[in-house]
């Protein structure tokens, strides 16, 4: 069995070395790279060659890799590196892997056309000028054979390692027994399902109901298809930490069935809640866990790959112990890992590690998106930006010399750009020149002032400057997927926003470069809702997994003769506190209130505890540390009573599990729908415009998802009993319930209470539950 490795990761395992130095970033986006090296393409001569396949083996090990461009009027080999700043600022480390990766493609081109020697030329681009900058050097294919052999010997001893742990790992995991006794109900079609869709090579929306074990059951049928159908990685993206827990614990359990499976697991965190300096720079001469990082590396990636479980307090220790950076560690080893949990966006924000290692190293990769309902509104905001220009003031005022020019012209364009508009918000057709040329101006001096003060800490002017970057990056593909708007706001100034709506065509290529693809949650309908917005490839399979729960296990609710809209809240707090209060006396126990505000919220408890004062209650607050969000979450006991009131869509509305009596019922006392403002009816034209179904899609599809969502805490297992108010006169319209459940059943419509009495219940809907659309291959 030969071991493949990819040109750039032979160059970067064998020739980096000395400190970790980020001064020289950020790079240029992708579209930027490759329109850079498109421009260098076309300035040369007929004949020339782009993106050059190549490929060499030396001793079991292939090398394999695209070459950027090849003369062969010059018999010249060229690796073409876009950049901005000051290319004499690049550190000598970075110059020495760049050369390293031209040589070894300069030897495999003199291998494939036979060559004696050969010139080999890094082409560095400036991105912002348009200027080449060529360093060439001409080198006897003699030389550049032992050059690329000599790294190759450097690597061959970690792809024996690799080569055994691979063939291991893919022989365990064809044995590998389910960690539980037997499947529960339904957990066995999800099962199957994603296994088949993994075998297809396909992409997969499931729907399965909460309690059933969704993340076992798909993460169990894709380890157990990974050798057949030769995968290289599996990607567990979750949008929240508890996700990532759960995925964690289900490995766990799989070792504990298998203690000697060997499987590599690595955790992803962000940068922030892994950096043990905060206050220093990421480099040498600021932070000590940067200095020598890749000298130090090689022993701590071997102990990292040996202990497998490679969590965030694993990786820490190991980190420490080696004097290297946790964060940094932890994406080295997102390369060597089988199975890596992260956040969404580590494969589907714009600079992605995840997904720019599967595309680089040509892996096969498959893709879990746990809780997928949230992927929307996730991926709108990984791709949008917004620039405050009160900011920009402020850092204006303490700037050093060097960059207040900069931000002087910036600030003009910008006032030019608010004094073209009449109202306090406003969208735009698209983003003037003139002020795109500003930003990239400031962006150059910015990054040249970082670098030419390595010590200068200003927390202020980096988030600025990462902003403008951003918004800059956006910018580029601005198109009717996104708004750009404008919001003044007096004596503050505007802020600009380039606002995603439509997530589709930056996800499209990423689930395109899977080779299959599994977003699964407990809610999915309406299904072309989902695949419209996030880009799915035809051909996509929809699965909606057969509830175990049953209709006699949860009494479903309507309020009618209840508006909860805005202007009509003030009358709407009697009874909501009736209804609850009816519900608790009947059956004692614990419930949650859910509400669309903050504001609302605390009306509401304040007429719940006017009304029965005897009845414990407590409340989520506005930005709950998680100590105080635990207190919330441990007042639900098994056996207790009480009340807790909470914001649907807000952390006690999902991915919180209590089975048993530890929640009895909950009343949700919204639609859920988003607020109807300026931004929002911006969003419904634009939905309108590009599927015919604005409302639906900005509105009614949202607020639904969450409602489900809250209403799905209830009922955990098959043992649990509960109930469902859904108190609003709209949840008994058709096209409302059409959105709801299957399982639930008809709901039973109910007229408010009245002076203080049990609602009557005044019928119960015999007509059956129209279909809901299932529009998927």
């Amino acid at each position: 069995m030969s071991y493949q490795v990819a040109v750039r990761a032979l160059a970067e395992f064998t020739a980096k070395e000395g400190d970790l130095d980020l001064r020289f970033t950020p790079s240029p986006t992708a579209l930027e790279g490759i329109a850079g090296h498109a421009v260098v393409a076309a300035r040369r001569g007929p004949g020339y060659q782009s993106e050059v396949a190549l490929s060499g083996t030396w001793r079991g090990l292939q090398v394999r890799g695209r070459a950027d461009g090849y003369d062969p009027a010059r018999v010249r080999l060229e690796e073409v590196k876009t950049y901005r700043g000051d290319l004499a600022r690049m550190p000598d480390n970075h110059r020495r892997l760049h050369w390293a990766q031209a040589k070894f493609y300069g030897w495999l081109m003199c291998e494939k056309l036979g060559l004696a020697e050969i010139e080999v030329a890094l082409v560095y681009f400036d991105i912002g000028s348009q200027k080449e900058t060529v360093l060439a050097e001409r080198h006897a294919a003699s030389g550049l054979r032992d050059f690329f052999q000599r790294h190759c010997e450097r690597f061959l001893g970690w792809a024996e390692q690799e080569r055994a742990h691979l063939s291991a790992r893919d022989a365990a995991l064809a044995a590998l027994p389910f960690p539980h006794p037997a499947f529960r109900p339904g957990q066995r079609a999800l099962a199957a399902t994603v296994y088949r869709n993994a075998a297809s090579a396909g992409c997969l929306m499931a729907q399965a109901p909460t309690g059933i074990g969704k993340t076992i059951g798909t993460i169990f049928p894709l380890l157990k298809a990974m050798p057949g159908q030769r995968l290289d990685k599996l990607y567990f993206l979750a949008a929240k930490t508890p996700g990532r827990g759960l995925a964690l614990d289900a490995l766990a359990r799989l070792r504990a069935t298998a203690p000697a499976l060997p499987l590599r697991v690595v955790e992803l965190v962000a940068r922030d809640k892994a950096c043990e300096h905060p206050d220093k720079a990421c480099h040498g001469e600021s932070c000590p866990l940067a200095r020598g990082f890749y000298d130090r590396l090689p022993a701590a990636r071997a102990e990292a790959a040996a202990s497998a479980v490679m969590d965030k307090a694993g990786l820490r220790a190991i980190a420490l112990a080696h004097a290297v950076c946790p964060y940094y560690l932890g994406q080295e080893m997102a390369r060597w890992t089988d199975v890596a949990v992260g956040d969404y966006n580590y494969y589907f924000d714009g600079s992605a590690l995840l997904h720019a290692l599967a595309d680089g190293n040509q892996w096969r990769v498959a893709v879990l998106a746990d809780e997928a309902h949230n992927l929307v509104e996730r991926a709108r905001r990984m791709y949008s930006a917004e620039l405050d220009q009160f900011r920009l003031r402020l850092l204006r005022k303490s700037a050093a010399p060097p960059l207040k020019k900069a931000f002087d012209r910036l600030q003009r364009a910008w006032s030019a750009l608010a004094r073209e508009q009449d109202e306090d918000y406003a969208v735009l057709a698209d983003i003037p020149e003139a002020f795109r040329f500003a930003l990239q101006q400031a962006g150059t001096v910015i990054t040249d002032f970082i670098a030419d003060n390595p010590t200068h800490v200003d927390t202020a002017l980096t988030d600025f400057y990462f902003d403008l970057l951003h918004f800059g990056r956006l910018a580029e593909s601005f198109g009717p997927h996104s708004l750009f708007d404008i919001s003044r706001t007096p004596g503050k100034g505007a802020v600009l926003c380039l606002r995603n709506i439509v997530p589709a065509p930056f996800l499209a290529p990423r689930f395109a470069a899977a080779h299959c693809s599994t977003l699964f949650s407990a809610t999915l309908t309406p299904w072309h809702y989902y695949t419209d917005l996030l880009g799915l490839p035809a051909g996509t399979s929809c699965s909606d997994i057969a509830s175990p729960f049953s209709a006699d296990q949860l009494a479903v609710r309507v309020a009618r003769g209840i508006s909860t809209r805005w202007q009509d809240r003030a009358a709407s707090l009697a009874p909501i506190a009736a209804i609850v209060a009816n519900q608790y006396r009947a059956r004692p126990g614990n419930y949650l209130v859910f509400s669309s505000s903050f504001d609302y919220l605390q009306k509401i408890a304040a007429a719940f505890r006017a009304r029965c004062p005897d009845i414990p209650c407590w409340e989520q607050s506005r930005g709950m540390a998680e100590a105080e969000r635990d207190a919330f979450l441990a007042r639900f006991v098994a056996g207790g009573q009480g009340i807790g009131f909470a914001v649907l869509g807000g952390p006690f509305a999902e991915g919180i599990d209590l089975p048993g009596d530890r929640l009895v019922g909950a009343f949700i006392a919204t639609l859920g729908l988003p607020q109807v403002n300026p931004v929002n009816e911006q969003v419904r034209e634009r939905m309108q415009q590009l599927f015919g179904a604005g409302y639906d899609y900005a509105y009614l599809y949202p607020g639904l998802q969450k409602v489900v969502q809250a209403a799905g805490r209830v009922i955990r297992t098959q043992e649990d009993r509960g109930v469902v108010w859904l108190i609003d006169d709209r949840f008994g319209r058709a096209e409302v319930r059409r959105l709801l459940p299957a399982w639930w059943g008809p709901p039973q419509l109910r007229a408010p209470a009245v002076g203080g009495q049990p609602a009557a219940e005044t019928q119960q809907s015999s007509a059956a539950r129209p279909p809901g659309p299932h529009a998927c291959a």
